[in-house]
């Protein structure tokens, strides 16, 4: 069995300043990074970029909310050209950045609240999904079970890849409990280690009520500004590896192959 661990990293902000972002890039296999929108700067990505050409580790773009104040974790209502134009903005500059160190972008994730949104709305999941086709039918939109982001995903006939969360809680829907709730986030390594398996071993999500939700799993994500999120990495690593599971860039996956 092969697996991807994937890490939303390059979030230097006034909530976070990086400091897992050296350790992790070296031990994961996929980094989204921020487009300074929500969090980082272009020195920030190319930074970002440069430690993980070193590493071996494949790059997308993480675009978010213009909404540094709120870490793009604040929902907002665009209209359909504003999210293209948001969108198309920060593709541009990660791609402009990653071709000049010459390291190729190869999937994008949306971030925070963008993300919940294109979970729920099938026409914001749509829109995101348009400009990744129209931009490069190559790259790789990474996308939730059961989300809108998935049906787009299919509609639009684009690379995906279906992600699940070491370090969130799910509701029964299998959407990620919401960051108010006091059960949101998973901190124990042991505990977010021994979900991953058994979502991994059952190809389905756990939810925190205990129901288990089948579904295809591609990838698995751990948040760089999670105060465990090193201790979370390496004890998930170590348990794959146990397990017999191997670990692989998210483009080098036998499904797009």
């Amino acid at each position: 069995m092969e697996i991807n661990l994937n890490c939303d990293l390059g979030e230097k902000s006034k909530y976070y300043n990086g400091a897992n972002d050296l350790e992790l890039i070296n031990i994961i296999n996929t980094a989204n990074i921020a487009c300074g929108y929500h969090a980082g700067s272009k020195s920030v990505i190319e930074e970002t970029i440069k430690m993980a050409k070193k590493n071996n580790v494949s790059i997308g773009a993480h675009p978010g909310f213009a909404d540094k104040k709120n870490f793009g974790r604040k929902r907002q209502n665009i209209g359909n050209k504003e999210l293209q134009k948001l969108i198309i903005e920060q593709l541009i500059i990660m791609r402009d950045i990653s071709n000049k160190q010459k390291w190729p972008m190869t999937h994008v994730k949306p971030h925070g609240a963008l993300n919940n949104m294109a979970c729920e709305d099938y026409d914001v999941a749509y829109t995101i999904g348009e400009c990744i086709r129209n931009f490069d039918k190559e790259l790789i939109y990474l996308v939730l079970p059961f989300s809108e982001m998935e049906k787009a995903a299919q509609r639009l006939n684009l690379k995906y890849a279906c992600e699940i969360f070491a370090d969130r809680n799910y509701d029964d829907n299998g959407f990620l409990v919401s960051r108010e709730d006091t059960n949101a986030l998973v901190d124990d390594p042991e505990v977010a280690s021994e979900n991953i398996l058994e979502m991994l071993s059952t190809s389905s999500i756990k939810t925190l009520s205990g129901k288990k939700l089948k579904c295809y799993i591609d990838s698995i994500c751990i948040h760089g500004d999670n105060h465990n999120a090193i201790f979370i990495a390496k004890k998930i690593i170590k348990n794959l590896k146990v397990n017999n599971i191997n670990l692989i860039n998210l483009n080098e996956l036998k499904k797009f192959k």
